[in-house]
This record gives C-alpha cells, structure tokens and sequence, in this order.
C-alpha cells in the first residue's frame, strides 16, 4: 500500500506538505497547469516575433549592404548603387545681419513711421533729394536681405523712396548696389527675391542709362535668375487671387529680364543669352 501511494504521488506531482489528502492536491496542481490553447498560443507568438525579428534584421543588413558609392568596384552589382545627396539649389539659405540694421538702430537714418488708414509709410525728417545717395543708398539696398520687421519694412520702403525721388544722383551709385542686390538675390528666399527684382525694375526706369549700367555686373545679377526662371504655379484651370500682388517669382523674372534686354543697349542680348540660356528675346522675336 505504501508503494503504491508513493508511486501516485510521483505520477502527480510533488508532494504538498499542506495538503497530505490526494483530492486537495489535485484540485491545486490542476489550477497551477496552463490549458493546452493557452501553451499553443504561446509558442505561435513567439514563432511570430522570433521571424519578425529576423526579417526587420535581415532587411537592415541587406540595406546597409547594398549601398555604393557611384563607380565603385562594388557599384557594378545589381541595385547597389547609393543615392546622390540633394543639392537643395532651391533651398533658403541663412545669411548674417545686415549693416542696414546695425545703422537702423544706432538711429542713423533720417526716417520713421507714419501710420496710415491703408498702409503704413516712411516719413523722411529730411528731404530725399538732399540725401547723400552714395551713402544711404547702398545701405538700404543691403536691407533687402532682411526678412525680420521693422528692418524689411524700412529697407524696402526707403529703397522706392529713394529711386523714385533720385533722379540723376542714382546713376553714379549703380556700381556700389551690385554686391548688395547679389546678397539679396543669393538668400534664395522667394519673398526676398520678389521684392529685390520689384526693386531691380524701379533701378532700371530711375535713370534712361542705368540699363546700360547694369549690363557689365550681368555675372553676379544673373546666376539666381536662371535658377528661378521656370518656377510658376502650376494652377491647371484655376485662377490666381494673388497675381496682383506680383509674388509669382517665374513672372518676375522673366519680366525682369525682358527690361533688362529692352533698356541695356545692343549688347544687353548677348550678355543674358550667356548666362541665361533658354531666355528668347523680346526685342528681335517681336
């Protein structure tokens, strides 16, 4: 009898020192086992994760494998070849403040704000014409750069201004505005470079030569223009609320080379031609 009770409670399990009657230690052994579906279950996730795990691992390694740099000895197997970086050309680029704020706040200019129902303006404590343009001029043009108020406002603004009012005196100032309408232009800020070619179009009706002027400084001017010149809105049969307000850049540029061509005398063509090459001229096509 001892035998054979000894073998039963092997069979069973181990032997529970609380509980010496064989129906208590069953009823206790069967709440310790997990049912067979729950096992079962179980082993399929893990199966599951252990071959998610591999293929996520497996792809990591076949990608950092697969790439090459472009005619390398290992760029001759098939798919192998690594992406070539973007050039971000049309990216806005960061530039350093302005020495027209620097003299903004210093309070150098002979200008304030004159708050007005329609817009704001620019009141002048002096008269233009008696400004030094070789001066201020080039100091307002290397505001345009500035995307921040009240710096832009008074750049921008003050600019008009001047080349409205200036007459004969912005002429002589031409040289010394093509390093600051470059800086401007190489932000590559569309807002910036709208409001530089607006501007660019008033330098060219200041003046019935500054044209010509500007035809030997195409180099440095030109160069972004190209880069621009086919950015328009693709509208399909839509229309553009916002055409009067002249932010459309591709417009601006190719209005802007158009004046440039038609104001810098007989060599002006050539010299867009060169640096632009898909312009067609509005002059000889006409």
């Amino acid at each position: 009898m001892m035998s054979s009770s000894f073998v039963d409670f092997q069979s069973q399990g181990s032997f529970d020192r609380n509980n010496h009657d064989g129906s208590g230690r069953q009823v206790k052994q069967q709440q310790r086992r997990r049912p067979a579906s729950t096992k079962s279950g179980l082993v399929a996730r893990n199966i599951a994760t252990s071959e998610k795990t591999t293929k996520t691992a497996t792809m990591a390694f076949s990608k950092k494998k697969t790439a090459a740099h472009p005619f390398s000895t290992q760029s001759y197997a098939g798919g192998t070849v690594k992406p070539a970086p973007s050039a971000r050309a049309f990216s806005p680029r960061l530039t350093a403040p302005s020495d027209f704020r620097y003299f903004y706040e210093r309070g150098d200019f002979p200008i304030t704000v004159e708050h007005d129902t329609s817009q704001n303006k620019i009141a002048w404590k002096v008269e233009i014409e008696k400004l030094d343009f070789h001066h201020y001029l080039p100091l307002f043009f290397d505001g345009l750069s500035e995307t921040e108020y009240p710096y832009k406002f008074f750049s921008r603004q003050g600019t008009q201004d001047m080349l409205v009012h200036g007459g004969h005196k912005v002429l002589p100032v031409i040289p010394q505005l093509i390093i600051p309408i470059k800086k401007a232009l190489e932000t590559r800020q569309r807002d910036v470079i709208c409001a530089t070619l607006r501007l660019m179009q008033c330098l060219i009706l200041s003046n019935e030569m500054a044209g010509e002027a500007m035809v030997p400084y195409y180099r440095q001017i030109l160069p972004v223009l190209n880069l621009f010149k086919n950015c328009n809105k693709n509208l399909g049969d839509a229309i553009d609320y916002g055409q009067r307000r002249g932010e459309n850049i591709g417009d601006l540029v190719n209005e802007t080379l158009e004046m440039l061509e038609k104001y810098g005398g007989r060599d002006a063509f050539i010299n867009i031609k060169y640096m632009v090459p898909t312009y067609e001229s509005c002059v000889l096509n006409s």
